[in-house]
């Protein structure tokens, strides 16, 4: 048995019928990360000795009649710019690359009440801002299925893990499809769910409004599993609801409308994708799935909403990078100085685009032409959302335009690169739920389809996604 090929209902099984210890489970990813991350570059860093400790204490909760379940004994990887006690936590960035965390952030606390074991933290694009995690401060992240290639962005590195065999499970953020669009690069199962079901406090912010924790699996199924383990209100952070969250069986989801928005399937679309999701579609009409077009029609102005409003929250919640609080130790003989050396320094040349861009667009004189009215197609955006989901249940779209692109294809044209979340960037706007599926059967590179649903209708999602992996 290879136990890198296990999923999380396999696990559970295995260490309730002692086939396996979560010790052996955790050493074998622990193997595979020595042996396979250095060509990859998935993690920032390892946590061996904690993540072993951890493991036995699972073993020992076995040995005295405790029969695993929910998320305990499985492994993870965490994107880095969630807070572990004690751990670095870098954000990918220079600015933060001797930051320790004093506490763990409210998922993590949650993983490890749930027995979870938590492998490292991975790489991303610094402060999960890019597409391709070409944009981290340390290093560069391959896609394990074409090493040529960029994993996607921001959460590469947790998508790369999970491809890889680096990590059964691993943790993103997605503020515009910084989990689905690197999930569709890998060929793994990548999910966002509705804004508000998962804490984010523990989680370094980017755009608070559009900010989002979710999973990277191997199988729908997973994707649920953990899901429900990191759902439910948080004190800590006051956009967080209060959700019990109850599965519906695959068998029912053939009772569903999948709408098709013709705002989706456009020129621009690379071949390869227009087929894969294609005979997504025709696969599931094969199971008895009602398909109907419809229309989102404020759908082409959601890019260009999303770069007024992420910019500008962006320049807010990175203002407390001051050098003061998160010092680099620079030595400055003013506090401009100060300023200058540890922003200048310490964050790349994306960052900083952003923050010029997102205060521009606050500064007088401009807040009404450009954040005001981006704010307002925002609503839009949702309106249309609340108004297809009337007629249909779920909305299934392509996840990205193209597949994965090569190293350095898209770095030097910032506009390009942000045509890749085209199509993840409208739920975030709207804070819907969302998630990417691998096509199956693709033997070349990998492409997803991505379905949309109501606010809190996870279990629809799911349930779609689940009936498409059983057939």
């Amino acid at each position: 048995m290879d136990l890198k090929e296990l999923t999380v209902k396999k696990l559970q099984q295995g260490l309730a019928e002692r086939e396996f210890s979560a010790r052996e489970v955790t050493d074998e990813f622990l193997k595979s990360i020595e042996t396979k991350d250095g060509e990859i570059g998935a993690y920032l860093s390892v946590f061996n000795d904690e993540a072993r400790k951890d493991a036995a204490a699972v073993d020992r909760k076995i040995a005295s009649g405790e029969r695993p379940s929910g998320l305990s004994g499985v492994p993870f990887a965490l994107k880095d710019n969630m807070l572990v006690e004690g751990a670095k936590t870098t954000a990918a960035s220079k600015i933060l690359e001797n930051y320790v965390a004093s506490y763990d952030g409210t998922v993590v606390t949650k993983l490890k009440q749930g027995g979870a074991i938590i492998l490292g933290k991975t790489n991303m694009d610094e402060f999960a801002m890019g597409s391709s995690t070409e944009n981290s401060a340390f290093q560069k992240t391959k896609n394990p299925r074409d090493l040529e290639r960029v994993p996607g962005g921001s959460s590469g590195g947790s998508a790369a893990a999970v491809a890889a065999g680096e990590a059964l499970v691993a943790l993103g953020s997605d503020t515009g499809g910084s989990i689905r669009q690197p999930a569709a690069f890998c060929g793994v199962v990548g999910m966002k769910p509705t804004y508000g079901t998962v804490s984010r406090s523990g989680l370094i912010a980017m755009a608070s409004s559009l900010d989002q924790i979710g999973p990277f699996t191997k199988t729908v199924e997973d994707a649920e599993e953990v899901f429900r383990g990191i759902t439910g209100r948080d004190p800590l952070d006051a956009t967080s609801v209060e959700y019990h969250y109850e599965s519906i069986e695959p068998e029912d989801a053939r009772n569903l409308t999948v709408g098709l928005p013709k705002e989706y399937f456009i020129s621009g679309l690379s071949e390869e994708v227009e087929k894969g999701v294609q005979s997504a579609i025709e696969k599931f009409k094969k199971l008895g799935v009602r398909f109907k077009e419809i229309s989102l029609p404020h759908t082409k102005y959601a890019l260009s909403c999303y770069y007024i409003v992420m910019p500008a929250e962006v320049s807010s919640n990175l203002a407390r990078f001051d050098g003061i609080r998160y010092s680099r130790n620079v030595e400055a003989g003013t506090l401009h100085d100060l300023y200058l050396k540890n922003r200048g320094e310490g964050f790349g040349a994306e960052v900083r685009r952003r923050i010029l861009l997102g205060t521009f667009v606050l500064s007088a004189g401009y807040y009404d032409a450009y954040y005001a009215k981006a704010q307002k197609v925002r609503r839009l955006i949702a309106d249309d959302f609340d108004a297809v989901f009337e007629d249909v249940d779920v909305v299934l779209t392509p996840t990205t335009p193209t597949g994965p692109f090569k190293f350095g294809e898209r770095s030097g044209d910032p506009i390009q690169m942000y045509l890749s979340d085209v199509f993840t960037i409208p739920a975030n706007m709207a804070g819907i739920p969302a998630i990417a599926i691998p096509v199956e059967g693709d033997k070349k590179l990998p492409i997803g389809f991505q379905l949309m649903g109501k606010h809190f209708e996870e279990d629809k999602l799911f349930a779609l996604g689940k009936l498409y992996e059983s057939n």
